[in-house]
């Protein structure tokens, strides 16, 4: 049909996803500041309660459970486990960070160990 209520593919189908299939180099820049910008104001909370020789439980536990950006591997930092979707290699079991939702919002410093 043509005119104003032609179908066209997106009518069809729904929502079309435009989500790349791999980060691009300003996205992994922009994750890699972000990383950085909780590093650092974590680092000056815990120096700002240290010369008050008080502590929060809640800072020194991700201190303490959560490496620094620097600390981790590209495959941590760009990647997360999930249990759905199996990829092939050694490198299984994992998929790009910005498949997750609000992967931005959302720390995922931590993975299973061995994957």
């Amino acid at each position: 049909m043509f005119g104003p209520f032609r179908s066209t593919l997106a009518r069809l189908g729904g929502l079309v996803k435009k989500d790349p299939w791999r980060l691009s180099h300003n996205r992994k820049y922009r994750l890699r500041q972000r990383l950085r910008g909780v590093d650092q104001v974590v680092d000056v909370l815990r120096s700002a309660l240290s010369k008050q020789n008080e502590s929060v439980h809640a800072i020194e536990s991700f201190a303490a459970t959560n490496p620094k950006e620097s600390e981790m591997t590209p495959k941590d930092k760009y990647t997360v486990f999930t249990r759905k979707t199996q990829g092939s290699g050694p490198g299984g079991f994992r998929k790009s960070i910005h498949k997750v939702p609000k992967w931005t919002k959302i720390t995922h410093r931590t993975n299973p160990e061995g994957f």
